[in-house]
């Protein structure tokens, strides 16, 4: 055991505690379990709220990100996201100062770092659990709906196409859940953890990267995380360096060890180990199941076979719309989730990828149904009535003040991506 640290050391060290305390926050891990999460969620509601005006106030005296700071809304990368990083980062430094004033004769913090790694490797790995099992079950991205096949591609973000690529292939999505699940369940083991921190460090760097390269909003994130895998790399890169670069024999790992002195400590160890790994596990598989059959119901009650239609006549207030005109609904696309998209420039629809799409409600009994922006929105866009009528279907009923009336067909255009083509013997670039 290490008793004498050097000076750079203990400072990245006091830096890193603050740093990863706020990174982890493993004092709000008992908020997800069920029962006692409402009860630690009381408290640590304080918390979030202490967290958030500290955020702000820091912001308004010296980051100045923006004057209003938008929270964390899908994408981490807000105002906020920016202004929390600062101010964590900040606060780290700051920290770091006065620890060292007040602990200037201490010389090493073997038992402290002990811990530190501990709930640092424990915190990697229920995130790689959490994401690498929503990829085993493909649901993290999934393939693309006919709505985003309908779309050229030179209208679609980075994100969202980097999203397809993956959700395209689910072998692909499946092969980097398992990477993702076996990094995580390596890490929990001591034996096994410096193997997992180095699958870890590779898995997330490569996530990073995907994010920086294709304009994903998790940018702080996945930093943080290759951070802090970084940090225990850094812990063994004496014993690392030896084995892959110095052709050396390297010493055994101790920062994961500790010698607990009483035989009820080493039983305890081994339950939380067990509990973590049951409830981490068992909740995130079990939320993943249920997310699957939502996904799947979405499916269910569907009168209108999902793909892309011609809109053939398209008439307002009595007055038919010819095709050059930019408000007339040029396609329309179904897809399978009570959702889809049409061509058009009307910007009373959620306006994506140079598209209008739409969710939608059906009463089958009635032949009706109502349109909205969104899933969530409870405002209407459009109350329509529908008829079969041999190859198309006739709708009609009021979109806001207007009275509308358009038929459709059904467009036979393939799109060759949904064929998910493989092919052994390849005689040609395609």
């Amino acid at each position: 055991m290490q008793t004498y640290w050097p000076l750079w050391r203990r400072l990245l060290f006091r830096f890193f505690f603050i740093y990863l305390a706020f990174q982890t926050e493993p004092w709000t891990w008992l908020d997800r379990l069920p029962w006692v999460g409402t009860v630690t969620g009381f408290l640590t509601k304080y918390y979030y709220q202490a967290t958030e005006w500290a955020v702000r106030r820091s912001n308004a005296w010296f980051f100045h990100v923006k004057t209003d700071l938008v929270m964390p809304n899908g994408s981490g990368d807000t105002s906020f996201g920016w202004a929390s990083l600062w101010f964590t980062l900040c606060i780290s430094f700051i920290g770091m100062i006065i620890w060292s004033v007040l602990e200037r004769n201490k010389k090493q913090y073997t038992k402290l770092n002990y811990w530190v790694c501990l709930f640092t490797r424990y915190y990697i790995s229920l995130v790689l659990f959490l994401y690498g099992i929503i990829k085993l079950f493909g649901m993290q991205m999934v393939f693309p709906s006919y709505s985003q096949l309908a779309t050229p591609l030179g209208d679609l973000l980075p994100m969202r196409f980097s999203w397809l690529f993956i959700g395209y292939s689910t072998p692909y999505q499946f092969f980097s859940g398992m990477m993702e699940t076996l990094a995580a369940l390596l890490l929990i083991y001591r034996r096994t953890a410096t193997l997992g921190v180095l699958l870890a460090t590779a898995v997330l760097m490569n996530v990073a990267v995907l994010n920086l390269s294709y304009d994903i909003p998790v940018k702080i994130y996945s930093i943080q995380l290759v951070t802090c895998c970084l940090f225990l790399l850094a812990n063994e890169a004496e014993r690392i360096l030896c084995f892959f670069v110095y052709n050396r024999p390297a010493n055994a790992c101790t920062i994961y060890h500790y010698d607990f002195p009483k035989k009820w400590m080493k039983i305890s160890r081994v339950v939380l180990k067990i509990l973590f790994v049951i409830i981490a596990v068992g909740t995130i598989v079990w939320d993943t199941i249920d997310r699957k059959k939502q996904w799947n119901s979405q499916f269910a009650n569907m009168p209108f076979e999902a793909g892309m239609y011609d809109v053939t006549q398209f008439i307002v207030n009595m007055d038919t719309l010819n095709k050059d005109d930019s408000m007339r609904w040029q396609n329309l696309v179904f897809d399978n989730n009570h959702g889809g998209s049409i061509g058009t420039a009307d910007t009373g629809f959620y306006r994506r990828y140079q598209r209008a799409y739409f969710q939608y409600k059906v009463d089958t009994s009635q032949h009706s149904l109502i349109i909205s922006r969104t899933a969530m929105d409870n405002s209407s866009i459009a109350s329509l009535h529908y008829r079969f009528e041999d190859s198309t279907i006739s709708f009609w009923g009021q979109k806001k003040n207007d009275s509308i009336y358009f038929t459709l067909k059904k467009n036979l255009h393939h799109f060759q991506l949904a064929e998910k083509q493989f092919h052994w013997l390849s005689e040609a670039n395609r």
